[in-house]
C-alpha cells in the first residue's frame, strides 16, 4: 500500500469510534398535535428519544395501535454492536499498520457487509414493530401497517416520519466509501505493478 492509502485507511478506521459518541440513525415524527414533534435517536448501544420524554411518548402511542414496546435492554444488536464495531476498527488499525493489501481489501469487505447486515436488521426489526400489532389494540385499522422508513419519509396515519442517518451513521458512510476507494485505488496500483507488495 501507498503511504498516502495507509494514512487514509488509518483515519477511516479510528473516525468509527466517533460511532461510540454520536448516535447512528434519527427518526423523526411530526403531528399537528406534537408541534415540537418527536424523537428517536439509535446509537451504537442504545435507543434514546430526542428530548427528554420522547421515548415515553412513543410508546405510549404505539400502545393504542398495538405496536411494541421499545425497550432497549430488550434489543440484542445493542449488546454485541459495540464489539463489533471494535472489532471492526482493529482490522483497519492493524491493516493500515501493516500495509498489507488484503488486509485493506479485507477491511473494505467486511465494512460493506457489515453495513448491508445493519440495514436488513434495522429494516428487519422496522417490519416486525410495524406488521406484529397487538389484535387487542385500542385503535384497529384493517390492512394498516406502521412500518418506519429505513431511509426517507412516510405518512403513517396523522404523523409523517422521516428515518435518515444521524452523526455518527455519517461518519459510517464516509468511512465505508473511503474503504472502497482506497481498496480500488490499490487494486489498479497492483495491476499496473505485480511485483509491488
Amino acid at each position: 500500500m501507498t503511504k498516502s492509502t495507509r494514512l487514509l485507511l488509518a483515519a477511516a478506521a479510528l473516525a468509527l469510534t466517533l460511532a461510540y459518541v454520536f448516535p447512528l440513525w434519527h427518526i423523526a415524527l411530526q403531528a399537528p398535535q406534537y408541534p415540537e414533534g418527536l424523537g428517536l435517536y439509535i446509537a451504537v448501544n442504545q435507543v434514546t428519544g430526542e428530548k427528554p420524554q420522547d421515548l415515553n411518548s412513543i410508546n405510549n402511542l404505539n400502545h393504542y395501535i398495538g405496536m411494541k414496546v421499545i425497550t432497549p435492554a430488550d434489543i440484542p444488536e445493542l449488546r454485541f454492536m459495540p464489539w463489533l464495531l471494535a472489532g471492526l476498527i482493529g482490522v483497519g488499525v492493524v491493516a493500515a499498520a501493516a500495509g498489507r493489501r488484503w488486509m485493506l481489501y479485507g477491511f473494505a469487505t467486511l465494512f460493506v457487509l457489515g453495513s448491508v447486515a445493519g440495514l436488513y436488521d434495522f429494516w428487519r426489526w422496522g417490519y416486525d414493530y410495524g406488521h406484529n400489532l397487538d389484535p387487542h389494540a385500542i385503535i384497529k385499522i384493517p390492512g394498516m401497517t406502521y412500518q418506519p422508513p429505513l431511509i426517507g419519509s412516510k405518512q403513517l396515519l396523522n404523523f409523517h416520519a422521516t428515518s435518515l442517518p444521524a452523526t455518527g451513521g455519517w461518519i459510517l458512510i464516509v468511512a465505508v466509501t473511503l474503504a472502497v476507494l482506497l481498496s480500488v485505488r490499490e487494486f489498479r496500483l497492483a495491476r499496473r505493478a505485480p511485483a509491488e507488495a
